[in-house]
């Protein structure tokens, strides 16, 4: 039998998943990163994008995370993230919505300029991963 890791994904409203997993992929701030069982502990900032993980039996599950972080502990991965969007679910006409109406944004100021990129780029990811669906 394959070691297994247990996920707990946890956004502000509610634990989404607490479930058996063999091994995750997602992004991080700064790049993507892959883990297996045994891993070292750690932390880290998530981005915007895709955490995918193989399940008990072997099938594949894919989210899109709205950033936040990752910890991994012993046999525990715990995320932490605003939203997480199964990939089924994700609509690429409501993430060109969004992505025309930040672009559109007028922003003034560091505090309004990071709030549209931010928003850009969280809809460049869900428009990127609805497409792959």
């Amino acid at each position: 039998m394959a070691q297994e890791f247990r996920l707990l994904l946890v956004t502000p409203e509610t634990t989404l998943l607490d479930q058996s997993i063999q091994s995750l992929r997602c992004t991080l701030f700064d790049g993507q990163i892959g883990i297996l069982p045994g891993r070292m502990p750690m932390v880290g900032r998530l981005g915007y994008g895709e955490l995918a993980f193989r399940s008990e039996g072997g099938v594949e599950v894919s989210y899109f995370v709205d950033g936040g972080f990752l910890q991994v502990q012993g046999d525990v991965i715990s995320v932490l993230t605003e939203q997480a969007i199964p990939l089924s679910e994700l609509s690429a006409a409501d993430a060109e919505k969004l992505l025309a109406e930040a672009l559109a944004r007028p922003a003034i100021g560091d505090e309004q300029c990071n709030a549209r990129e931010r928003d850009q780029s969280r809809a460049r990811a869900m428009l990127m991963l609805s497409d792959q669906k």
